[in-house]
């Protein structure tokens, strides 16, 4: 999709949709800082949040709560 501004254009990107997943651990978080996503929460997190890993045959992802756009 292309919006024009004045005389320039620009391409949008389309809105992509939060994903879900299910919190199976949490940090003790930064100093002075209280974490307030806890395991077991069900989260939204954008879709390029965190780091994906494989361990031991099993996808996880990791990330900071700070990528994590609400709790459910």
């Amino acid at each position: 999709m292309k919006k024009r501004l004045g005389a320039s254009s620009f391409q949008t990107m389309p809105k992509e949709k939060p994903q879900r997943g299910t919190v199976i651990a949490v940090g003790p978080g930064k100093e002075n800082h209280k974490m307030t996503v806890k395991k077991g929460d069900t989260v939204l997190y954008g879709k390029y949040a965190g780091q994906e890993i494989n361990y031991k045959g099993d996808d996880y992802l990791i990330m900071r709560e700070d990528d994590i756009l609400v709790i459910i």
